[in-house]
């Protein structure tokens, strides 16, 4: 009989933490993984060959060797249009599973009252052991405002960001959305929205996911009796820059889908204007030279990438 569970791991030089994170699952998995497939996006690292060291404990191992980046969006479905099972499991390479990581969260999915549930997070614990604040609301420009001027980061207002800091992440409950780092999805439920949306690179990906989940009828829930590690940054740590790049591009791909045009004019006058100035304020403020660095180079691959589809679409 097959294991109901394919476990998808997209890599771009994530050096050793892949390897810990695939010797965790192999030591967790319950007999419930049918297989782990590692979808590279062209590592320069030696990451895939730590893999070749490793006891797999009879699991099966596929890896994907991609000859460019494709980004984590293409390469999370490249893996899941190679799983047959039931459920699928999208995991970060810089996460660690621990014991009842995978059942906990495959018995709470197959529980007949939670059929309705298409995607499930569990409880994610950062370097100091501590509890990190996963889960996030669905966003809005008021929220990217509160975020840009940081009044997310001011007492009562903690509660008006996309982060449920505001919440201790102490018990289950149904969230607008999971990160994306330990990501538990219905098959059927992903095919019927056709994956992720590839024209998010990297970041938001998983909230547009979690948004059209919703509207299909199913509950996005955390579970906090389950645990699993994760470092957070991972790989993106590499290239700060193009993190931000990519983390803005990404929000306004998402206004643009998911805003009502006066609120995606709003989004773009945050994003292009508002909150360059505010970036480069706290960082003046910080003293830190390298976040402005970081801010203009950023903020400039993105001026120029709103260029190119502005040409782009006054040529047609």
């Amino acid at each position: 009989m097959r294991r109901p569970l394919t476990i998808i791991i997209v890599n771009w030089n994530a050096g050793a933490l892949l390897a810990s994170c695939v010797a965790s699952i192999a030591e967790h998995h319950c007999g419930a993984v049918d297989a782990v497939i590692v979808i590279d996006n062209a590592s320069r690292d030696d990451s895939l060959e730590r893999l070749s060291r490793l006891d797999m404990q009879g699991l099966t191992l596929r890896v994907v060797r991609n000859t460019r980046n494709i980004g984590f969006a293409a390469a999370c479905n490249e893996g899941g249009r190679l799983a047959g099972t039931e459920y699928l499991l999208f995991l970060n390479p810089d996460t660690r599973l621990f014991a009842g990581s995978i059942s906990a969260p495959l018995a709470y999915l197959g529980a007949s009252e939670n059929e309705k549930v298409g995607v499930v997070g569990i409880q994610l614990l950062d370097d100091s052991g501590g509890v990190a604040r996963s889960c996030a609301r669905f966003p809005s420009v008021g929220m990217w405002f509160a975020a840009a001027v940081g009044l997310n980061r001011v007492g009562k207002f903690r509660a008006t960001g996309m982060a449920m800091t505001e919440w201790p992440h102490d018990s289950t409950r149904t969230v607008d959305h999971v990160m994306g780092a330990f990501f538990l999805v219905r098959s059927s439920v992903f095919e019927r929205l056709g994956g992720f949306d590839e024209r998010y690179f990297v970041y938001f990906e998983d909230v547009d996911f979690s948004l059209r989940v919703k509207r299909l009828g199913y509950d996005s829930v955390y579970l906090a009796s389950a645990h699993a590690f994760h470092k957070g940054g991972g790989s993106s740590r590499q290239i700060m820059a193009h993190r931000l790049f990519y983390s803005l591009r990404s929000r306004l791909i998402y206004g643009s889908k998911h805003l009502r045009p006066a609120q995606r004019w709003a989004l773009l006058l945050l994003t292009l204007v508002i909150e360059p100035i505010t970036r480069t304020g706290f960082a003046m403020l910080r003293g830190s030279s390298a976040d402005l660095r970081t801010t203009w180079k950023g903020y400039g691959m993105l001026y120029r990438s709103v260029l190119q589809v502005l040409v782009a679409r006054s040529r047609t």
